[in-house]
C-alpha cells in the first residue's frame, strides 16, 4: 500500500467513525432533559461513559496490538451502532446508563487502532523516519469535518421535523446509528493489516492463526509492557498526562454549553439548533487548526513550543467563554461561538504535535496500547469533571466552572517545559508464566 493510499483510507475511516458522535452531539443532553433527567443525572450518565472507558481502555488497546487493529475497530463500530439505538429508545435514566455503557465500550475499542494502523502503514511504505504530521493532519481534518457536518445536521433536524419534541430530538440519534453501521463496513473493507514487527524481533504472527489461549496470554503482557513503557520514559509520561487536562476541558465545554444556550434561547429545540451552529464553528476551527499545525510547529521551530503556545490560547479562550455568561441573547451566543473557534483551533494544534511526539517514542508492537493510555487519561479527566458537575455548578455556576478548568489547562502547559529528549524505550520480550 502506498503512503497516499494509506492516508486516503485513514481519512475515510476517521470521517465515518466521527460522524455518529457529531449527529448525536447537539440533541444528546437536551434529549435526556426532555425525557425527565436533571443536570445531576445527566452528569451521572456521562460518568458511566467515562468509567467504562477508563476500565476498558488498556485491555482494548492491548487487544488491538495482539489481534489486529481492524478487528478491534470493527467491533467498536458495532457497539457504537447498538448504543445509539438504545439511546434513541431510552425513556429512563437506567436505559441512558445502558446506552452510555455501550458507547463507552465502543469508544474504548476505537480510540487508538485507526491511528496506530495509519502509522504502521506509513512506516511500511516510507520507513520509520516518515513525516507523520501531514497524514495525522488529514485524519484530524476528516474527523473534524464529520463532526461539523454531523452536529449541524443533528441540530437542524429537530427544528424542521414535525411531531413532538422528544421524537424530533431522537431522529439525529437514529441517523447516527445508521452512520455507525456504514463505518463498520468501511473498516472491514478499507483497513487491511500492514505488516509490523513485534518486540520479539520476528514478523507479527498471522491473526487468523492466533489461538484464543495465546491471545488471552498476550493481551495482559502487551498492556504491562505498554504501561511500563509510559512509566519508564518520563517524557512520554508527561505527554500522556497532558491528555487528562484536555479531558476536563472537553467535558466541561460539551456538557454545559448546551444548557447555557438553551437558557439563552428559552427552548430546548432552539437551544439544540444554536448549539449545533456553535459546535460546528468549533469543529471547523479544529479542521483549520489541524491543517496549520505543521506550519505553526515550523514557525515556532519546535513542536513543544507550538504545544505550549496552543494551550495558552485555549486556556485564555475558555476564560473568555466563562466571562460570556454575563451576556444575554445574541451577544452571548456570538461570544460562545468566538470562544469555541479559538478553543478548538488551539486544541487541535496541541493535539497533533503532541501526537507526533508520542509516536516518536513508541514502537509499533505497543503503539495501540500507548494510544489507549492516552485516551485513558483523557477520559479520566472527563470523569473527574462529570462526577463533580453538580457540586461545581451549584457552587461556582457555569461560568465559574469554566474559569476553574481554564486555570487547570494553563498549568498543564508546564508539562512541556524541558521535555526529556526523544528515545524509544526497548521493551523486553514478554515472559509467560
Amino acid at each position: 500500500m502506498s503512503a497516499a493510499s494509506a492516508r486516503r483510507r485513514y481519512a475515510l475511516v476517521q470521517f465515518l467513525m466521527w460522524l455518529p458522535p457529531g449527529l448525536m452531539m447537539a440533541p444528546m443532553v437536551l434529549l435526556m432533559s426532555a425525557r425527565g433527567l436533571d443536570l445531576g443525572e445527566i452528569g451521572l450518565v456521562g460518568a458511566v461513559y467515562s468509567v467504562t472507558i477508563v476500565v476498558l481502555e488498556l485491555p482494548t488497546g492491548g487487544l488491538a496490538d495482539v489481534v489486529g487493529r481492524r478487528t478491534v475497530l470493527a467491533v467498536g463500530t458495532g457497539f457504537s451502532a447498538v448504543g445509539l439505538v438504545v439511546m434513541a429508545l431510552a425513556d429512563s435514566v437506567w436505559l441512558f446508563f445502558v446506552a452510555s455503557l455501550f458507547k463507552g465500550v465502543a469508544r474504548a475499542l476505537s480510540s487508538g487502532p485507526a491511528q496506530a494502523w495509519y502509522v504502521d502503514a506509513l512506516h511500511a511504505a516510507e520507513g520509520p523516519d516518515a513525516d507523520l504530521k501531514p497524514g495525522l493532519a488529514v485524519g484530524s481534518a476528516a474527523s473534524s469535518t464529520a463532526l461539523l457536518g454531523g452536529v449541524l445536521a443533528g441540530g437542524l433536524v429537530p427544528l424542521v421535523l414535525p411531531g413532538d419534541e422528544v421524537l424530533r430530538l431522537s431522529v439525529p440519534v437514529w441517523c447516527g446509528a445508521v452512520a455507525a453501521a456504514a463505518a463498520l463496513v468501511a473498516v472491514v473493507v478499507a483497513m487491511p493489516e500492514p505488516r509490523r514487527s513485534t518486540s520479539r524481533g520476528g514478523p507479527a504472527r498471522s491473526r487468523a492463526a492466533a489461538r484464543l489461549g495465546e491471545i488471552l496470554t498476550d493481551v495482559p503482557l502487551t498492556i504491562r509492557d505498554g504501561f511500563h513503557m509510559a512509566v519508564r520514559d518520563r517524557g512520554l509520561a508527561r505527554l500522556l498526562l497532558v491528555s487528562a487536562a484536555g479531558g476536563m476541558m472537553l467535558a466541561a465545554i460539551e456538557t454545559l454549553t448546551p444548557v447555557r444556550l438553551a437558557e439563552l434561547t428559552g427552548r430546548l429545540e432552539s437551544g439544540s439548533t444554536v448549539y449545533a451552529f456553535v459546535a460546528a464553528v468549533g469543529f471547523a476551527a479544529n479542521a483549520v487548526g489541524s491543517s496549520v499545525a505543521p506550519l505553526v510547529a515550523r514557525l515556532l521551530r519546535t513542536s513543544t513550543r507550538a504545544a505550549v503556545a496552543a494551550i495558552a490560547v485555549a486556556a485564555a479562550s475558555l476564560g473568555g467563554l466563562a466571562a460570556s455568561v454575563a451576556l444575554s441573547g445574541t451577544a452571548g451566543i456570538v461570544a460562545a461561538g468566538v470562544a469555541y473557534f479559538l478553543v478548538f483551533a488551539a486544541l487541535s494544534v496541541e493535539e497533533l504535535v503532541r501526537g507526533e511526539l508520542i509516536h516518536l517514542r513508541v514502537e509499533s508492537a505497543r503503539r495501540a496500547t500507548v494510544m489507549s493510555v492516552d485516551s485513558l487519561q483523557l477520559q479520566f479527566g472527563g470523569l473527574l469533571i462529570t462526577l463533580g458537575l453538580g457540586p461545581l455548578t451549584t457552587g461556582l455556576g457555569i461560568g465559574g466552572t469554566w474559569a476553574a478548568v481554564a486555570v487547570l489547562i494553563l498549568v498543564s502547559s508546564l508539562l512541556f517545559v524541558r521535555l526529556p529528549a526523544r528515545r524509544v524505550v526497548p521493551v523486553p520480550a514478554p515472559t509467560r508464566t
